[in-house]
Formats: structure tokens, C-alpha cells, sequence
């Protein structure tokens, strides 16, 4: 189960933004941070093989997407153990029907860990306290079994028909 918190040891805006798990926190990336990723320069705090391929191309759709850095965003998973960055994830704001699309990626040191399914239910629960907001929704490759079973562990339910043709199957998550 996650919670909003607010940390007692920092007065910024973004960390009372913070969604905090068991193991993790998922905090909104920073303009910095974003600059970095796109830029390809390795900063304090993050796991050695962070960013991942996919967080640079997030991080560089920040400017065309602003929505995605806000409330509902984008976010940095954040090992609370060790505080390093260790992925990304993310709801590609603003909603659609009601509907909101996640992504989520942690870098291969870190995998086989439940930290993907974890921080995927923690967003995707926070995601459904938005207004209007009742379905999160994932679209997966069906050549990707590890991500299949992010989504079934993070309580997500295959729904409709698999897209054969594509190789794709959506999940979703409900009120």
C-alpha cells in the first residue's frame, strides 16, 4: 500500500509529492535530473546502470509534454535503503476517457526484486485518486513476459482481446 508523504527533512513542494512504499519512494524527477539523463551526465545517488535507454527517451520528451513532470507524472524509483535512483515510472498525463497509460522500467542490477510491481501499484492506486480518473492501463508486449508479470503481480487484469497481429496485450487497473 502506498501514501503520500511529506518528508520531515526537506520543506520542498516536490517531496510532499513523494509516494512512499515499503522499499521505495517515487519522487518527480527534477528539471535538472531530466537535463542530465538527455545529456548522458552521471549524477550522485543514481545506480550504476541508470538511466536505462527508456528514461532518457522520457526524460526527452519532457518539453513537448510538461504535464508529465506535475502531480499525476513522471517519477524516479528511489531504493529506500541504499537512496539510489534505480528506474523510472511513470503515467502519461492527462487522462483519456478517464483513462491513464503507465510505463515503468528498472535498470537490470535491480530487477528480480518486485521493486517493478511495487512501485507500479503505488502509482497506479495513486493515479486512480485523481479526478475523473478510473482505469490505469498498460499496453505489453507479449514477447516481454517479465513485463506481463509486473502487471499481474502489481494486481493489473489482462483485458479484451490480445492484438495477435502486434504481439500486444492491455491490462488494466480499477477503482
Amino acid at each position: 500500500m502506498s501514501s503520500a508523504s511529506s518528508s520531515s527533512s526537506s520543506s520542498s513542494i516536490s517531496s510532499q509529492l513523494d509516494l512512499t512504499t515499503d522499499r521505495l519512494v517515487l519522487r518527480p524527477w527534477t528539471a535538472d535530473e531530466a537535463t542530465a539523463v538527455v545529456a548522458g551526465d552521471r549524477r550522485p545517488g543514481w545506480a550504476e546502470d541508470f538511466p536505462a535507454e527508456g528514461d532518457g527517451v522520457v526524460a526527452g520528451l519532457f518539453g513537448e509534454f510538461p504535464a508529465w513532470l506535475g502531480a499525476y507524472g513522471h517519477r524516479l524509483v528511489v531504493e529506500r535503503d541504499s537512496g539510489s535512483v534505480v528506474g523510472s515510472i511513470g503515467l502519461f498525463w492527462p487522462p483519456n476517457d478517464g483513462t491513464l497509460e503507465i510505463g515503468y522500467g528498472i535498470v537490470p542490477s535491480r530487477r528480480g526484486r518486485g521493486y517493478a510491481p511495487e512501485a507500479t501499484r503505488a502509482l497506479a492506486e495513486f493515479a486512480l485518486t485523481a479526478p475523473d480518473v478510473h482505469t490505469v492501463f498498460a499496453n505489453v508486449e507479449l514477447a516481454n513476459p517479465a513485463s506481463v508479470r509486473v502487471l499481474e503481480k502489481a494486481g493489473f487484469e489482462r483485458c479484451g482481446a490480445d492484438d495477435s497481429a502486434e504481439g500486444v496485450a492491455r491490462f488494466r487497473f480499477m477503482r
